[in-house]
């Protein structure tokens, strides 16, 4: 079971409020706020479709480029003893420090897949 769901090269998380009764979701990845909801799982592909093609309509209508999803930049919080220890291997082993973090980050994904 996923609890994201993609179009438009778009990521739309999906949650579930047992309160409320509903499933509801936001657009991740980047900073404008873009949600739905939907009471079962078919409504709620339809209403994340619908809130994404209105974002790109409301962008194209104001002229302005719709934000890109995971542009390949972050800031993450290791601790500063994480931090040093990867930076001395990174620089031991000939590589940039972003280079060590993202082979590490794919190396533990394609070991997940």
């Amino acid at each position: 079971m996923k609890n994201t769901m993609s179009y438009r090269g778009y990521i739309g998380s999906v949650e579930f409020s047992e309160e409320d009764g509903i499933f509801f979701g936001t657009v991740q990845g980047i900073r404008s706020l873009i949600s739905y909801e939907g009471t079962n799982a078919k409504e709620l592909v339809e209403e994340f479709h619908g809130a994404v093609d209105e974002y790109m309509e409301a962008c194209a209508k104001d002229g302005r480029e719709p934000e890109a999803a995971y542009k390949g930049s972050l800031n993450i919080r290791i601790g500063s003893d994480l931090h040093r220890r990867a930076a001395v291997f990174a620089l031991e082993h000939a590589q940039t420090l972003n280079r060590f973090i993202a082979d590490a980050v794919r190396d533990k994904l394609e070991r997940a897949e």
